[in-house]
């Protein structure tokens, strides 16, 4: 996935967290059975580096998982976390198994609570 809108789309759909990413699952993005994925990493991770870092960790899970475990048709997007940059790969594989499978039965995390101006909740100023 690479544009913007996709990446929109993903997140009003199935949304499940884990403590190194969290995964959003937008089911209904491709008639034709194809899925997709894409990846994503905030500032707030750290540097270039460190973020860099993520994502090629992130493509490599969902290179190896999605074609066998990943849903039909659908969007997949994880987004990184700050634990996922030192929390073991195996462990990353194990999470991201879980969460497509809660994802594929339909049992995502409840939505996030926006404060005013659509902004979430507890975050800085």
């Amino acid at each position: 996935m690479a544009k913007r809108a996709d990446f929109l789309a993903a997140n009003n759909g199935i949304r499940v967290a884990r403590p190194g990413f969290v995964l959003l699952v937008n089911p209904l993005a491709r008639p034709d059975g194809l899925q997709r994925f894409g990846v994503t990493v905030t500032k707030r991770i750290g540097n270039a580096v460190a973020r860099n870092r993520m994502k090629r960790r992130l493509r490599a899970l969902a290179r190896e998982i999605l074609p066998s475990q990943g849903i039909a048709g659908a969007d997949h997007v994880l987004i990184g976390r700050e634990n996922g940059i030192e929390r073991d790969f195996a462990l990353l594989r194990q999470e991201l198994e879980a969460a497509l499978a809660r994802a594929a039965a339909g049992k995502g995390d409840p939505p996030r609570r926006h404060g005013p101006k659509g902004k979430p909740k507890g975050r800085g100023k």
